[in-house]
């Protein structure tokens, strides 16, 4: 395992593997006297393929940084660029799975038109839509219920129709905010094996947002952990666990038990 500091991030060249290079991020709410710094020079990159998540203090800002990265925010400075291109709005390239699965799905549209929705904005065809949606449903399980309203699932399976959206949007970079945050225990565990299967599958450069530090362990090929406000990156751990990882299994290990211990500390340190 290896941690690297900001510092040490600053002095090392892009690789020809970075897909999402984030540079001297910052974001400050108001002006004058009132103005609240919420992140300040944060820097990482995140390679082709990658699963990443970001972890920290409550109020470190996680949000804030995610929606800057999806173009939903606009940073006070730095910047944040896909293969390359500036982030200056929502990418084509970037998807985003919103922790409040409820309120991202329109409940007066069937499941399959929910999922193959934001392909209208892309001018694919209402066939291949639903050749997308279908083919992006059975992925996570739930091709059945195609017909059904989301107001007729479950909360875990309302989250799946959300996943399966980002995937039928074919993005080049996946963002998610908190996604298994307001399921039972069970569902988490299962949705959290879901999402490895389908990253692992599907190659999708993945930056997940969470608070639980088993989650980031269990998930990642990396984990960020960034600091109290004004938020920049404290420390960036290799996760050095098998890529293929079952939830008692790799939670067995010692390596995942240190690891979590370690991160664990980094952030009650800070």
């Amino acid at each position: 395992m290896s941690t690297t500091s900001i510092e040490s991030i600053d002095d090392v060249s892009p690789s020809v593997n970075v897909l999402l290079d984030v540079v001297g991020l910052g974001k400050t709410y108001g002006s004058g006297h009132g103005a609240v710094r919420a992140l300040d020079d944060v820097t990482f990159s995140v390679e082709e393929g990658e699963f990443v998540c970001i972890v920290g203090p409550s109020g470190a800002g996680k949000t804030t940084l995610l929606r800057c990265l999806a173009g939903l925010m606009t940073p006070s400075q730095g910047q944040a660029s896909i293969a390359g291109e500036r982030i200056s709005g929502p990418p084509r390239g970037l998807a985003m799975v919103f922790q409040d699965y409820g309120r991202s799905l329109m409940p007066w549209l069937k499941v399959v038109e929910n999922v193959g929705f934001p392909l209208r904005n892309k001018g694919v065809s209402k066939a291949e839509r639903r050749e997308r949606s279908m083919a992006a449903l059975e992925s996570v399980g739930i091709a059945n219920f195609a017909q059904k309203h989301p107001w007729q699932l479950s909360g875990g399976m309302q989250q799946r129709v959300a996943i399966a959206r980002a995937l039928a949007y074919q993005p080049q970079v996946l963002l998610m905010d908190e996604p298994f945050a307001s399921v039972d225990a069970q569902t988490r565990s299962d949705l959290e094996d879901l999402t490895l299967r389908i990253q692992r599958q599907s190659g999708i450069t993945t930056v997940f947002v969470t608070h639980d530090i088993d989650e980031s362990v269990y998930l990642g090929d990396r984990v960020i952990v960034l600091t109290k406000p004004p938020t920049t990156v404290s420390q960036i751990f290799d996760v050095p666990l098998p890529r293929e990882r079952d939830p008692i299994s790799t939670k067995e290990l010692p390596e995942f038990a240190h690891l979590r211990a370690t991160v664990m500390r980094a952030i009650k340190t800070l």
